[in-house]
């Protein structure tokens, strides 16, 4: 997706032009970091993290944490990156990109990895409830696009998106996303 369809979904959900120029510099930014990269299904990878964003605006997110839906894996991909964040697009976008960053994070497995996601998810909803949404979208659009993975990941990532991702969405009251993520679960 370029720019300019990229745009026009903003503008669909309500994105004022003043935020869309914001964005349009952090979209070059994540274009270029993701660059050659590609997702399982041979897309360019730039499409996860401008799904995840456009999933943010749809929910009428503030621009800071659109943003941040687009640099969300960037910081996974060029060590930099947080640094060059903070300088070009502020305290704010860095803190959040650095938190989602820290939620991915977990090096546990099995039921260990579940619960210790329970526990940095809790974390970042003590300091910015905005991080969780960002996560929440995040593995929605990775549910979206599962059928790539081999059978006992999807099975097993949809479990722990039933169990922890979709009561999370309850517990928050965004009924849609829970509805959305069980179903994808399915």
């Amino acid at each position: 997706m370029n720019f300019e369809e990229y745009e026009k979904k903003l503008e669909d959900f309500g994105v004022v032009q003043k935020d869309r120029e914001f964005l349009k510099k952090v979209f070059e930014f994540a274009s270029k970091i993701h660059e050659g990269e590609k997702r399982l299904s041979g897309e360019e990878y730039i499409t996860h993290p401008i799904a995840v964003s456009l999933k943010l605006a749809e929910l009428k997110m503030d621009t800071a944490t659109i943003a941040a839906g687009l640099l969300h894996d960037t910081v996974e991909r060029s060590p930099q990156a947080l640094g060059q964040i903070r300088k070009t697009f502020g305290e704010e976008i860095s803190v959040l990109v650095d938190s989602v960053t820290k939620v991915d994070r977990v090096g546990a497995t099995g039921a260990d990895r579940a619960l210790e996601s329970v526990k940095k998810m809790f974390f970042a909803i003590a300091e910015d409830i905005r991080v969780v949404v960002i996560k929440l979208m995040d593995r929605m659009h990775n549910m979206e696009t599962l059928e790539w993975l081999p059978r006992e990941k999807q099975e097993r990532i949809a479990r722990e998106t039933i169990t922890l991702y979709a009561s999370i969405a309850e517990r928050l009251g965004m009924w849609n996303v829970k509805a959305k993520l069980e179903d994808l679960s399915m």
